[in-house]
């Protein structure tokens, strides 16, 4: 690959990290919290490319210059198609990690360190790691006489067991794991897996273990569910935090 092939890659690279960064489109990748680091790795990349387009002329003109003219050396046109993952990476976004993920992989709930106290919101919003947390590890302490409404997309268990879930980042898509909180109550009859749901419900004892990896999964009963749309980040980071 010549060096305008090669500033062409750079240049597709830096365009596709800085759309992604400046749309929602980066967020099926890595955590919100990066998003500054992509923008200026996209600026980076495109700069290099400029400064390669820049350099490679540069060194041409001397060369005419010295000897009344230079020579070009081609190299195979394939090379370009080296550009099409990249626009595809700028034209498809990829769908978020779902329930077929989640159910090949055991749930990453950890005990929290704390438990921080809740406001008096009723129905109390809670993410499924917070939930999860508390319900498994606090015995529901803090959960206790509380409604609480929480956002996940659905998993269906072998035995049919549905499981609200939301994937946990450390860092990127790719190393994202589940956390699963098992239904029980007022479910509705029919369930579509990767479906999302808020569901409203109260804190029960009922726990189970993950067949994959033996980790708790604890239960919510619940008194209501609706499903919504897609969240606009489609990732649990709380995980981390």
């Amino acid at each position: 690959m010549n060096r305008q092939a090669q500033a062409a890659v750079l240049f597709l690279v830096g365009a596709a990290v800085l759309h992604a960064g400046l749309t929602d489109l980066y967020l099926r990748y890595v955590k919100a919290g990066l998003r500054p680091l992509l923008l200026a790795a996209g600026v980076v990349l495109i700069m290099a490319a400029v400064a390669t387009v820049w350099y490679e002329r540069r060194g041409r003109g001397e060369a005419d210059d010295g000897d009344g003219h230079g020579h070009v050396h081609r190299e195979p046109r394939v090379a370009w198609l080296l550009v099409l993952p990249l626009l595809a990476l700028i034209l498809v976004s990829p769908p978020a990690l779902g329930s077929y993920s989640a159910m090949h992989a055991g749930t990453a709930l950890q005990a929290p360190l704390a438990y921080p106290s809740l406001p008096a919101t009723d129905p109390l919003p809670l993410g499924v790691v917070d939930y999860a947390g508390r319900a498994a590890y606090d015995h529901g302490r803090t959960l206790a006489h509380r409604r609480v409404e929480v956002t996940g997309f659905v998993a269906l268990a072998k035995d049919g067991t549905p499981y609200l879930v939301r994937m946990a980042l450390n860092c990127c898509a790719a190393d994202a794991q589940p956390v699963k909180i098992g239904l029980t109550g007022h479910i509705p009859p029919v369930l579509q897996p990767d479906t999302w749901l808020q569901v409203t419900g109260t804190y029960t004892a009922k726990q189970t273990r993950d067949p994959v990896n033996d980790g708790r999964i604890p239960f919510l009963d619940v008194t209501a569910a609706k499903p919504v749309p897609t969240p606009h980040d489609p990732y649990d980071e709380s995980w981390n935090n």
